[in-house]
């Protein structure tokens, strides 16, 4: 098999994690709800787990990275936690449905403006002037990807930086969807500004489904959206006011954080830099391969792949003569390749594309994906490319 869907989930992981979720399983108790040793060790490794996290991110207070299922569920947590009713949201056509739904969720339920930013045709450029000339006064939110799931394309540490000042100065947070970066290049949320960072566990990060969280900046408030049991301050009536368990109501996923943990830790033995080399070493060599077929590739590429730019392993084509459903599934049926089709749950960069009625064919790319695997999918989309003539 060739896995080229890491933008979904990673599929190969360090042996690392595998063990450090069967430890869990087989070891621990609930963190925070007794005193044994079980218990003990639950709560040590997710708090070594959180403390990895902060320095991975950047983030300032170890307690203010809290643990969530998931990007999506993070991204809900900032959002329906931040914005006001008849408040005002900037977000941008790169952004996954993750940010969309909550966000129309709230423009239909309680009057919140929400603008976008757009994104160019065929390239999905990010008009950065646009978005931040949207920014001012009464705005609350400003949502940004990092990286577009569907392009690859990647919104600079400048790029970043000039939004969360052009925020700031209007009274408005700035909140990162960080689910295609995290794990995949360093990011310092602190130094940049940011005041909301949402991450997966699954992808980059290489860390179990089920994993996730938010990286809170100092001095940022988030109101809580689920409450619940926190294994303290049991006779208060609302949610404690201190992080993280103030955003983390119920029983973490002590196994998965164990995992994460542990893949974190890996990651941080590599070195993320090294990380991103070898992505970026992957994503010239597919696109490079890709225009020699002459595939339809939507992002931001340079004529010359020898020139240095910033781009995340994530490439979406289309192939003359082929569906995308179908030329996914003959990847997958004749040639053993796991690629994405479809709509990528960004529908606002795909009609920016133009792709709205055709979907893509996103290949993506992780730390354990090869130049071999590489070269292998070329040669599969060679040959139906061939066959389309």
């Amino acid at each position: 098999m060739v896995y080229l869907n890491c933008a979904a989930t990673a599929r190969d992981r360090p042996a690392c994690v595998r063990e450090a979720v069967v430890h869990a399983l087989d070891e621990f108790g609930s963190c925070g709800r007794g005193t044994h040793a079980s218990e003990l060790d639950a709560a040590r490794s997710i708090g070594a787990a959180r403390c990895s996290l902060a320095e991975l991110l950047g983030c300032e207070q170890t307690e203010r990275v809290v643990f969530a299922a998931n990007a999506t569920e993070a991204l809900n947590m900032a959002i329906l936690g931040t914005v006001p009713p008849r408040g005002r949201v900037v977000a941008t056509d790169w952004d996954h449905n993750s940010v969309l739904r909550p966000l129309y969720r709230l423009r239909d339920e309680q009057g919140v403006r929400v603008d976008f930013a757009a994104a160019a045709p065929k390239t999905g450029v990010l008009d950065l002037e646009g978005l931040l000339g949207s920014i001012g006064r009464g705005c609350d939110l400003v949502v940004v990807s990092h990286a577009s799931n569907l392009t690859g394309n990647v919104l600079s540490d400048e790029g970043i930086a000039r939004i969360a000042q052009k925020a700031h100065a209007a009274g408005a947070l700035l909140l990162v969807d960080a689910a295609q970066t995290a794990g995949e290049r360093p990011i310092d949320m602190s130094s940049l500004g940011v005041d909301l960072l949402a991450f997966t566990g699954h992808k980059a990060l290489m860390g179990p489904q089920g994993t996730g969280g938010l990286a809170v900046a100092p001095g940022v408030e988030v109101r809580a959206v689920i409450r619940g049991g926190t294994g303290v301050r049991s006779f208060d009536e609302g949610q404690p006011e201190a992080y993280p368990e103030h955003l983390e109501a119920g029983t973490l996923n002590g196994h998965g954080i164990a995992g994460l943990g542990a893949a974190v830790l890996w990651l941080s033995k590599i070195g993320l830099i090294r990380v991103h080399e070898h992505a970026m070493k992957l994503t010239r060599r597919f696109v490079a391969g890709a225009r020699e077929l002459g595939a339809t590739l939507y992002g931001d590429f340079p004529a010359d792949l020898s020139q240095d730019f910033d781009h995340a392993p994530v490439v979406a084509l289309n192939l003359a003569g082929w569906s995308s459903s179908s030329l996914a599934d003959a990847l997958a049926r004749r040639y053993d390749i796991a690629v994405r089709a479809g709509a990528h749950c960004a529908p606002r960069m795909h009609r920016a594309l133009g792709t709205e009625k055709t979907g893509a064919v996103r290949f993506s790319f992780g730390w354990f994906t090869t130049e071999e695997d590489v070269d292998c999918a070329l040669s599969a989309l060679g040959e139906l490319a061939k066959e389309a003539r």
